[in-house]
């Protein structure tokens, strides 16, 4: 009888587990990598290991549509072999303490993975928390990288928010003023605004009605990439939020499909004197970045970025 009712237990334990993967947010090992499940479906993975930088690969919306470009990660017909480190999404930037941790050149530095301080999955989201620490090629750590990731459970489209602090407790951090970070993603190759030396068939947008080619380099509260995947138009906008270093933040996003928040390049972004875009962090403090990405149908109207934006950070109360 006891092992009866011990056994139906075990059962009711994996039945229940199993409704909240199908319904929820399902996070799991998988190998050297984290995969992540939404309402049963898969959507990404969490590459930690043997890599230059933690990243999300590949990203797939409600309708299984890849968000990112394959390359280098693997090799599709049709896309450019431009930009290796352009690896799906990731946050890095390339002058911390002198040391670029942005490209894979030999000089450039590393984010390694130490340990998970939070894994878990759930009906409402999941979280991945991380910590990392940031290492130069000559093996010196230069500072230590909290990274945490939340996925809401949503049927209709795709959210992840992000924030990475970053703490000086090695020595003072000087995050260089140059375009190269910070908060990235390299879009699907059908979605870019320029094919070569052809129009594309994507647009960008950004919060104060700028669009193409004239939001480089810009500052806005958020930008918006959208173009079709797959025969549907579908779209990536990604969110500044207001507590972060001079929000509204500049826009070093490109024609060809590199799309990233970065409030550090002023030299390159504002043709200011060299270093006036650099972020001084004491030693023993720490400095904190949040985004969120939206990943919707239709252009900017469709997907109703600007609500979003607004849900994600309300103005303030007049």
């Amino acid at each position: 009888m006891l092992i009866g009712l011990l056994c139906a237990a075990a059962s009711l334990t994996v039945r229940t587990s199993t409704a909240a993967a199908e319904s929820g947010v399902a996070i799991t090992h998988d190998g050297g990598k984290l995969r992540i499940e939404i309402g049963g479906k898969f959507f990404s993975e969490y590459h930690y290991t043997e890599v230059s930088r933690p990243f999300l690969y590949p990203i797939l919306d409600p309708a299984g549509l890849a968000m990112t470009r394959d390359w280098p990660m693997k090799d599709s017909p049709g896309e450019e072999h431009d930009h290796p480190h352009h690896r799906s999404l990731w946050w890095a930037h390339g002058d911390i303490n002198g040391v670029d941790f942005w490209s894979e050149s030999p000089k450039a530095g590393k984010t390694v993975h130490e340990k998970f301080t939070e894994l878990k999955s759930g009906a409402d989201s999941g979280r991945i928390a991380t910590r990392n620490r940031l290492v130069a090629p000559d093996g010196r750590v230069v500072a230590t990288e909290d990274l945490a990731i939340t996925i809401p459970n949503r049927a209709e489209d795709r959210i992840i928010d992000i924030s990475a602090t970053v703490t000086a407790d090695k020595e003072e951090l000087t995050f260089g003023d140059t375009k190269e970070g910070t908060m990235a993603i390299r879009l699907a190759e059908s979605m870019r605004l320029i094919r070569g030396k052809k129009a594309g068939d994507g647009h960008i947008v950004n919060s104060e009605g700028v669009r193409d080619g004239e939001t480089w380099g810009k500052r806005a509260k958020w930008c918006d990439y959208y173009g079709p995947v797959g025969g549907q138009v579908v779209g990536v906008a990604i969110f500044d939020h207001p507590s972060n270093p001079r929000h509204p933040t500049w826009w070093h996003v490109r024609d060809y499909g590199l799309f990233a928040a970065n409030p550090f390049g002023l030299h390159d972004f504002e043709k200011q004197p060299a270093g006036a875009g650099k972020l001084v962090v004491p030693k023993g403090q720490a400095v904190t970045f949040r985004y969120r990405l939206y990943f919707h149908k239709g252009d900017e109207k469709q997907g109703r970025v600007a609500e979003q934006y607004e849900a994600f950070a309300p103005s303030p109360a007049r």
